[in-house]
């Protein structure tokens, strides 16, 4: 479904027939399944071009390797009952861990894409000298809920920040607490623990993989994503695919300046006004918990009026970097979603769509604003995405023919 409640158009995974794209056929199969849920052998066909022959083979195939599942047939329909092919959630499991400037998550996650098991580490400031150790422990206590399920576990995905020793002053950690990540390589460190492949994404960036598979991506082609955490911080989408850049680090909107910089003095990021860590900090201020910006705490009457003061100086300065962005990549819409209350995120969106109102949009189609469907585990799930497609999900564009768009 789409923003206006009318089915989107569904998106076509295209294979091929020829010989020796045994795997490749078998992971587009996989996409399509898990792009638009259990379809019967005919739509998988459908959306694959595959022929039907083809696509018996591969799901027989994929359901004797205990990937797939037959559901019960659907009756009631013109011609022949349909038996729909799903994911079988027990085919594979992947985690997923987030390191975070405030928090440590890490996840397991089956085949598709239910969360099992999650366990949480809340810090200061993320100090490697902690961190690590108590991330093995994290990881013990995982392998013990899966159980014998541990052994389908196909690898690890690690959501993070490019620069998790910058902006220690803002963080107020001591001197030596954050020098260490420079020499530290997360995606080695954590293979050398489980002896698993790793995958490895901006935290940002991980999270807007989860909302484009799993939510608001399913029905749009070009959005900008925002998540507000401890720092605000995005991912970009274009023709359907995430966009990463040459650095890894598209839609990273924390770093936009906020007007012009002064002598010896740099302009203000959009960080500085729209973060949850600013949110905090004015709440403890006033004498409330920091943890209380992150839940339905910051919508209480008594601490409303500190939480409004956040709104009146975020909103404007979100508008104003997503009118920069859209002038820019001509956005169909932007997904905004964070570890918050659900209606703290709602009423975000809300009055940054009134902020926009009174801009200028001539010469510019102004992008829907739309809830994120994920919250709080989007990084960690993201995360967890990242093997699952490594692994399962076609990786070879090139051999891929034009998408269409395709309904039955």
């Amino acid at each position: 479904m789409n923003s206006h409640g009318t089915p989107s158009p569904l998106k076509r995974t295209v294979g091929s027939n020829q010989v020796g794209m045994r795997q490749f056929n078998e992971r587009i199969v996989l996409q399509a399944i898990r792009l638009h849920g259990p379809l019967p052998k005919a739509d998988v066909g459908r959306l694959t071009r595959l022929s039907m022959q083809t696509v018996s083979m591969i799901v027989d195939r994929l359901i004797d390797d205990g990937l797939l599942a037959r559901q019960a047939r659907v009756r009631g329909r013109i011609g022949q009952p349909s038996v729909p092919i799903a994911l079988r959630p027990e085919g594979a499991y992947t985690i997923g861990i987030k390191v975070g400037r405030r928090s440590l998550d890490v996840l397991a996650m089956d085949f598709t894409g239910q969360v099992c098991c999650r366990d949480v580490l809340e810090y200061a400031y993320p100090d490697p000298r902690v961190l690590f150790p108590a991330l093995e422990n994290k990881l013990a206590r995982v392998n013990e809920t899966l159980g014998a399920r541990a052994g389908k576990v196909v690898g690890v995905g690690v959501a993070a920040p490019l620069w998790l020793g910058g902006w220690r002053d803002l963080l107020g950690a001591p001197p030596d607490a954050l020098e260490a990540w420079a020499d530290i390589d997360i995606r080695t460190r954590i293979a050398g623990m489980t002896g698993l492949p790793v995958e490895f994404a901006k935290d940002t960036t991980a999270a807007c993989a989860a909302e484009l598979v799993m939510g608001q991506g399913r029905g749009i082609h070009n959005f900008l994503y925002l998540f507000v955490g401890t720092f605000i911080g995005g991912g970009l989408v274009i023709d359907g695919r995430l966009h990463g850049g040459p650095h890894d680090n598209a839609g990273a909107v924390g770093s936009i300046p906020l007007g012009a910089g002064r002598a010896r003095k740099p302009a203000r990021q959009l960080l500085h006004s729209a973060s949850g860590f600013v949110l905090e900090q004015m709440l403890a201020e006033a004498g409330a918990p920091a943890t209380a910006a992150h839940d339905h705490r910051a919508l209480a009457p008594e601490w409303w009026r500190v939480t409004e003061q956040w709104l009146d100086t975020a909103c404007p300065a979100i508008a104003g970097a997503l009118t920069n962005a859209t002038a820019l990549l001509d956005l169909e819409a932007v997904v905004i979603d964070g570890e918050l209350d659900r209606q703290l995120v709602r009423e975000i969106i809300r009055r940054t769509e009134r902020v926009l109102d009174g801009f200028e949009w001539e010469g510019m189609v102004r992008p829907q604003l739309l809830e994120g469907t994920i919250g709080a585990d989007a990084r960690a799930m993201g995360g967890a995405i990242l093997p699952l497609y490594a692994h399962f999900a076609p990786v070879h564009e090139l051999f891929l023919k034009p998408a269409t768009e395709v309904g039955f």
